[in-house]
């Protein structure tokens, strides 16, 4: 696997008197034509590399053998490359030569300093480039599991399995120089929702036909498949799966890339960018209503890369999700979207800013159908969502808690006002503009750690007045059971209870 920026080759000259010149061209591999011509490079005997521009220089020459050391321009578009040498005389004699072993696959290149993917940091690269081996997070935020991915990007085959994932996005040649353009096809080409993807998702429980999510261990036997079968989709994959093949074909690429889990992970539906629940005059839920959902945890990526299309500041991690939950541009992708910007609520930047902004830090708020039928926000939960981000640690097998990167302390001023920023470039600008009185205050408790398989669920519910006066209101309490997504699959109990409570009473 060779990252751009320098190759050498070796040719032989026919005959000794071809000295005067050589010709290098490359041609770019990229269907439906086979090669087209991209490239061509005339190296004189004795240039010097200057590190901008395609060119090439004689490092040794013994006998009728030259070895050649060539240079990519920093910005040249991946892809495999026929390289071919033609030699030239004095007399205007001229002969060719291709050896399709030394035909070339250019990388993105976090090495290089003026690749728009340059991590500077060795070690960070070596996780998240070198690094075939990885662990991804599920569960609950009080019984975080995880697993071992194996990414598996340097087994023979896998190279070609990556670049055959980047033809079937049909990107044109010159879009392929663009780290954020690749990475955005790449995020709507893992699943195959709209276009024939890698990946079919299936969350009904009957995987029938396919593997089921949970059997997946890793990428390459994925990848291999779809390769092999030309295309067709593999069955099936869920929010981890995607997000493992995703860490697999960007590290191959050359581009850093690492899978995120974010647990109590919400799915904006209406880019309200609140979690919006509805009820109507009796408490009861408006199920037509009520489309946006928690998630107990989800996965996605984080890829590194410069964002010249943003304002300076905003490079380094960006947020990439090849799940398909929502289109974007009409089609089912995600990314890449800062997470700078995500932390800060700067949701008007690209790309898909907002959805990803929602899933961790968008509060959760009840609405009330009036008998006018005017909704009320009647309660807003603000640390509902966005808890316990974590990615593998630099290095170690240890989970990295990468909250502080998404968004502020909850509570702190600064997460308010990147909450309330980001609000008013949604669906409803106005949700915080009326203060609500929040005197009243109500908290789940969950002894220990949280329910286990089997065992009795215990609630404690505590209600408090922080007011100077006494206040009554009405518990509403309905216990349903979820799947991790958030989607409802039954009602266990509903009861409502009327609560009188004394100034400054628990």
């Amino acid at each position: 696997m060779g990252f751009r920026h320098h190759y050498t080759i070796n040719t032989m000259v026919l005959h000794q008197y071809y000295t005067a010149s050589i010709t290098l061209k490359l041609y770019l591999k990229w269907p439906p034509i086979p090669y087209s011509a991209l490239h061509y490079i005339r190296a004189p005997f004795g240039t010097q590399l200057e590190d901008d521009r395609w060119e090439a220089k004689i490092v040794k020459q013994n006998g009728n053998r030259i070895k050649l050391s060539v240079n990519s321009h920093a910005k040249a578009v991946i892809g495999q490359y026929k390289l071919t040498v033609t030699v030239e005389s004095p007399k205007g004699e001229s002969a060719t030569t291709h050896d399709p072993m030394k035909d070339i696959f250019m990388l993105f290149n976090p090495w290089c300093e003026a690749d728009t993917v340059y991590m500077d940091d060795e070690e960070e690269r070596k996780e998240y480039v070198l690094n075939d081996i990885g662990r991804l997070y599920y569960g609950t935020e009080k019984q975080i599991g995880d697993r071992t991915w194996n990414y598996g990007q340097f087994l023979e085959g896998m190279l070609e399995a990556c670049f055959y994932v980047l033809e079937k996005s049909e990107i044109p040649p010159p879009g392929r120089g663009d780290s954020v353009n690749v990475v955005r096809v790449i995020s709507a080409i893992i699943n195959s929702q709209d276009d024939n993807g890698v990946l079919a998702g299936n969350w009904s429980g009957n995987y029938i036909g396919g593997v089921s999510p949970t059997a997946w261990s890793g990428s390459v036997e994925i990848l291999k498949k779809y390769h092999k079968e030309g295309g067709q989709p593999v069955k099936y994959g869920q929010c981890w799966v995607f997000s493992g093949v995703t860490t697999t074909v960007l590290r191959c690429l050359g581009i850093p890339c690492r899978s995120v889990t974010n647990f109590q992970s919400a799915h904006d539906t209406d880019v309200s960018i609140t979690t919006d629940m509805y009820f109507d005059e009796n408490m009861e839920p408006f199920d037509e209503l009520n489309t946006d959902s928690v998630w107990n945890f989800h996965v996605w990526n984080d890829c590194w890369m410069a964002r010249p299309d943003l304002p300076p500041g905003n490079g380094g991690w960006q947020a990439l999700d090849s799940t398909p939950q929502e289109t974007s541009q009409g089609t089912f992708r995600c990314g890449p979207a800062s997470v700078t910007a995500i932390r800060t609520g700067q949701v008007y930047l690209k790309y898909d800013t907002p959805f990803i902004f929602a899933e961790v830090n968008s509060d959760k708020i009840y609405w009330q159908r009036n008998l006018d039928g005017i909704f009320t926000q009647i309660q807003c939960e603000k640390k509902a969502v966005g808890h316990f981000i974590s990615t593998k640690a630099v290095g170690s097998d240890k989970r990295n808690d990468i909250t502080h990167l998404y968004k502020h302390t909850e509570g702190s001023e600064e997460e308010r006002i990147a909450v309330e920023t980001a609000s008013r470039y949604g669906t409803k600008p106005d949700v915080y503009a009326t203060p609500m009185a929040e005197d009243v205050s109500l908290e789940v408790k969950l002894e220990g750690e949280g329910p286990h398989m089997g065992d009795d669920a215990q609630l404690t519910i505590v209600v408090t007045n922080l007011s100077s006066q006494t206040r009554k209101t009405t518990l509403h309490i309905q216990v349903a059971v979820m799947y991790y997504t958030g989607v409802l699959k039954a009602t266990v109990k509903k009861d409502k209870m009327p609560v009188e409570l004394k100034p400054n009473e628990g």
